[in-house]
Order: C-alpha cells, then structure tokens, then sequence
C-alpha cells in the first residue's frame, strides 16, 4: 500500500502498541511501524520500506534501540513516569514538570537516550515532545483561537504520550525568495499553508523545512516560526500529520549512510544519520481534530513563547549537546594518550580551555532546572536565561571546539590508511601494523579511534554535524535576541542608577 492510497489516520484513541504488560513499546514494533507507505524519494526514487533500504536501515536501529532502552526494566525509573490518565508506565519525554525534580528527571531521561547515540541523533523523540509538553501545560494559548483547538491540542498530546509516539517538527519556510512575505510569493502554495476548508477539516499545499528525524518519526507537527504578518493568516497553522499521510512526500538530503561502505571506516554515518527532511504537500487533508491553530498569526508566534514549548524541547537539545560534547572531549582524551602528548603542558592548556567551554554547557544545563520557576497553573519553566545565554554561544563556541581537535591531532586523521581492506589484505598489512601503530596500542586500535575522530569532524557526516549545531537554534542573531528579551535589564540599570544618584562625599 502507497503514501496515496492509505486512509487518513483521525481517530486519537490509543490503542495498545504491543502485548507487553506494561504496554511500552519495543524497538521491533517501531520498526515494523515504519513500514506503513510513507512516501520517502532518494535517487529520484520511491523508498519500499526504509527499514531495509541501505540509506536508513542501520539509523532506524540505532532509533528503535532508544524504545528499547526507555523499556528495559533497569531503567524505567529513569525513562517512564506513570501516566495521569491510564496509570501505565509512559515514556519520561512526556511528563509535564511541576518541580524542580520533575526537570532533572527530563535532563537524566534525555542524556540516558542521547549517550545511546553519542549525541549524534538530535531530534530524538524527547524532543518534540517537550513543545508538545509545553503546549498542553499551557492549553490557553491555543483556546484564543477558539476552545475546541485547545482541546484538540491536549487531546494529541495524550494520544502522543499514551501511544509513546515519536513526532518531528517542519517549521520553516523554503528559502525561495526571503524578501517577501508569504502570500507576496510568485505562487500561493510554495509555502506550506491551507488552500481549502473543508466541513471535516481542512487541505495543506506548499512546502516546508527541515523535517530533521522525519523518516524515522511516527508524526510531523506542520507549523510556521518565522514571523508572520498580516496577509499570512494561510500559513499560520498547526497541524499533526502522520508520516505516510496521502500527498505528503519526504525529500531527504545526501544521506550519508550510502557512502558509509562499513562501520569500521564510517563508524558513526553508518549509524546514526538522522537524516533531514524537505516536506512537500499536495492538497493533504487534516482532519479538524489535528488541527491547533487555524489561520491566527498571534497563536502561532505565541505558541513558541508564550508557552514552556521552546524551553522544554531545547532542555533536551542541550542535553543532548553536552553529551555529544562529552564524547568530543573523549575522543581528543584517547587520541592524546595514544600519541603520548598527553602530558605535554601545551596539550593540557588547549585541553583545558575546551574543557572550560564543555563545563559551561553543563553548569548553564543544570542552572535550567535550578532556576526554574512555577507559574499560576503550578507548572515548571525552565530558566530561559540559562537556555538562551548557552545557545547564543553555542554557534560561535562549536567551531571553535572542532578546530582545537584539528590542531591536536595534525595530519593524523588524513595519514590513515584508504580503508579497512587495507588492514587486511596481504599485500598491505605488514606495512599497515608496522608504521601505522601508536606507542601504546596497534595498528587497528589506533587507525579505528582516528577512523571515528574524522567521521565526527571531516566526513560528510562530521561536517552536517558541525551545520546542525551552528544554526541549530536558527540564526545567532536570532537566539541573541532571545537572550536580550530575557535577560534582566532592570537589575543592572537600576545598579546604575543608585550610583548616580550617590550623594555627594564632599
């Protein structure tokens, strides 16, 4: 069955996903789910089943091993809290906080999963769902729209969190031309957005960006966090989409996997590419109980700020940072002791320095709990002083990480031998394990730790990976300005302020 001809999924009913007991999924059932006719093209072509095609297949094992990982009975403190409405164990991504250890418990849950793939996979399913989290911890935001989208917005967060769904998000428009607004481009329908309403819901055309995670996902949130002015009410929108939805197609970039030949010289392409998504619509209908937000461009600014959505979901992308910066910070270790420059006083002041850096992160990562606070409705907000001071560094201090790794190892990562098949042929191995071996390990030791740093930092993977983390939280200019409305002004002028007013000493 094809993208085109499966039924529209509108009933929110969860429904058990497996026979276990404690009813949570397991990674064999996410696999079996993803073959449900999503329309994913590569190579001009149409994928059969994602889960066996050489682009996907070794990333959505990576993926199913996080539900696996949530259902392991060693960790269902750490991944599950029992949910409000069934009483079943549900996964931890869910869990709207009211206390500071309600947070801490999201931190831990989202480094456990994020360890699992060194920080590699950013748009795991705690991710999303923390926008969800925030959105129904403060439905009212919704309701201005009318009551019924508020309902529908809780309603699909508990469908989410009963089901132990992995949603995704497209909330960006094309770059076709930037400077205009939407509904001034050449076409109406470039930019995802509705084209007709219908008694049972209403029809998306156009496209939207950058669906991160979206072959892998059971769900896309469609909406728009661009700002919007009058004369884009089309485009202002929130909706839920399942992945194999009728008329929606997924246009993955280079995945990198396909040139990744074995897992020994592309030890994390081959694993853990996520993959990014361009989303194409054509006349997709959504039924009214998907939809959140309905053609009100104030509903869809404020549902990024005037909720805990973007401090929840960016939680766990700092989470999912520091743990990728842990592994960074491994790796350069273990490529030191190898070539016996650990002990040099240079090597340990430049280890030092992104040591520094790598110790903001997590201080700034745990000060979004400490600092939290409570709002009327008894819910935990994050700091977002905390969360936006670090990702206004982030873009520029990441670059700066890669290069210190790139001055400490030289030539080391590009004297490395062509592949794997050289450590084993006959004709090549004596001269490999002669003059390619470290003072304290062998040949095939060191080449597999060199193997891995060049695919964290030159490889196409590495360098995706390197984009991902400097625009991640989009523009810098953009997430300055996040830390300028958040920052307290107020306090330091008002410092100001009493020292001119000083009386006079003399």
């Amino acid at each position: 069955m094809n993208a085109q001809s499966k039924p529209e999924m509108t009933n929110l009913s969860p429904s058990p996903t497996n026979s276990q007991a404690d009813g949570l999924r397991r990674g064999d059932e996410y696999l079996r789910s993803l073959n449900d006719g999503r329309a994913v093209y590569v190579d001009g072509e149409l994928v059969k089943d994602v889960t066996k095609h050489p682009a996907f297949a070794a990333a959505t094992r990576s993926a199913a091993r996080l539900f696996d990982t949530a259902a392991a009975p060693a960790l269902r403190d750490r991944m599950t809290f029992t949910s409000p409405s069934s009483g079943r164990p549900v996964l931890r991504a869910y869990q709207i906080p009211r206390s500071h250890a309600d947070l801490k418990a999201r931190r831990l849950a989202s480094e456990t999963w994020s360890e699992g793939t060194f920080g590699m996979i950013g748009r795991t399913p705690d991710h999303v769902s923390g926008f969800f989290c925030g959105y129904a911890a403060v439905p009212e935001v919704f309701a201005a729209g009318g009551k019924h989208f508020a309902e529908n917005v809780v309603n699909f967060y508990e469908h989410l969190r009963e089901n132990h769904m992995w949603a995704t998000y497209a909330i960006v428009p094309p770059q076709i031309d930037r400077g205009k607004p939407a509904h001034k481009q050449s076409d109406p329908t470039l930019y995802a957005g509705v084209v007709k309403e219908r008694d049972d819901g209403i029809v998306i055309s156009g496209a939207q960006q950058l669906a991160t995670g979206g072959v892998i996902s059971d769900y896309l949130y469609l909406s728009c966090i661009h700002p919007l002015q009058a004369g884009d009410e089309n485009y202002a929108i929130g909706v839920a989409l399942p992945m194999n939805a009728a008329g929606m197609k997924l246009y993955p970039r280079r995945p990198f996997a396909l040139q990744a030949t074995n897992s020994f010289d592309y030890p994390l392409s081959s694993r853990f590419d996520e993959t990014d998504c361009f989303v194409v619509l054509k006349d997709v209908f959504v039924p009214w109980e998907h939809v959140f937000i309905y053609r009100n461009t104030e509903v869809c600014r404020d549902q990024w700020w005037k909720t805990p959505s973007h401090a929840y979901g960016n939680l766990q992308a700092q989470a999912r940072y520091a743990t990728k910066l842990r592994f960074m910070m491994g790796l350069a270790k273990r490529m030191n002791e190898m070539t016996g420059n650990d002990a040099h006083p240079q090597v340990q002041v430049q280890m030092g320095e992104m040591a520094a850096h790598v110790q903001l992160v997590e201080s700034m990562l745990e000060a979004q709990e400490t600092r939290a606070a409570i709002d009327a409705n008894g819910v935990m907000w994050p700091c977002k002083r905390s969360l936006y001071a670090i990702m206004a560094l982030q873009s520029d201090m990441n670059p700066r990480l890669i290069d210190t790794i790139r001055e400490l190892t030289g030539a080391a990562m590009i004297s490395l031998p062509s592949s794997l098949q050289d450590l084993e042929s006959p004709e090549t191995a004596e001269d490999i394990e002669r003059y390619m071996r470290a003072a304290s390990t062998d040949a095939r030791s060191r080449i597999a730790l060199m193997r891995m740093a060049w695919d964290f930092i030159g490889t196409e993977f590495g360098n995706r990976s390197q984009q991902y983390e400097k625009f991640y939280g989009g523009a810098s200019f953009l997430v300055k300005q996040n830390m300028y409305r958040s920052y307290d002004f107020g306090r330091g002028t008002a410092l100001v302020d009493a020292a001119l007013n000083l009386p006079p000493e003399l």
